[in-house]
């Protein structure tokens, strides 16, 4: 052999060492495929993306394995439950900041009670000016019934505008009836409120807040 045919002879053993030696820095992949094909690669392997891989060591010794990768019902499924994580999480941050604002504006339990009060009170006055049309209504009604005094023996006779009067007279009663009726179901939905509120609060003012 030519002493050039002995240096390429080395170089081609120093290259395969070498590359040996890298794959073996990078690890080693293994595994069997779809066929019963044990295949082994210096990256993961595509045709064994359905099934367990194994990284090696340079020692042959598993250095870790490489789940499959999930099907499309299975990423779906993921999918879902990380959407459901993430929508559950988003809930709590928003009760805590709920909680925070609550607790902001109502520092102490005698602060929730004078609100309610209030709210209550405001309700009461609106219902106050209903009554009070109801009253004037009602005084309306004794003098149109008075012009129907003149029609007492024949009221068909009693003329369209004085019967439409009448009518317009009771319609707005009934009105305002409906009105104050549902200002005592708003005080009931304010009770209900606040009650809630305060269960809230007491947990988060803690024993001997008031």
């Amino acid at each position: 052999m030519t002493k050039w045919g002995g240096a390429r002879v080395g170089l081609v053993c120093w290259l395969g060492v070498g590359l040996h030696a890298g794959l073996a820095a990078q690890g080693i992949f293994t595994c069997v495929d779809a066929s019963g094909r044990r295949i082994t690669s210096d990256r993961p392997i595509p045709e064994c993306l359905d099934r367990e891989q194994r990284e090696l060591n340079p020692s042959g010794t598993v250095k870790r394995k490489l789940a499959p990768a999930p099907t499309a019902q299975e990423r779906a499924a993921a999918e879902e439950r990380q959407r459901l994580q993430d929508e559950e999480q988003a809930r709590l941050n928003e009760d805590r900041r709920r909680e925070r604002a609550l607790a902001a504006r109502y520092p102490s339990q005698a602060a929730h009670d004078g609100e309610r009060v209030e709210a209550l009170k405001q309700v009461d006055a609106v219902v106050k000016i209903a009554q009070k049309r109801i009253d004037d209504l009602r005084e309306q009604r004794k003098s149109i019934l008075a012009e129907f005094e003149f029609y007492r023996k024949d009221p068909s006779k009693a003329p369209p505008a004085l019967r439409q009067k009448l009518q317009d007279n009771q319609q707005a009663e009934e009105a305002q009836n409906r009105f104050i009726a549902d200002q005592a179901r708003e005080k009931d939905r304010i009770n209900q409120r606040f009650d809630q509120e305060l269960k809230r609060l007491q947990q988060i003012w803690g024993p001997g807040t008031r």
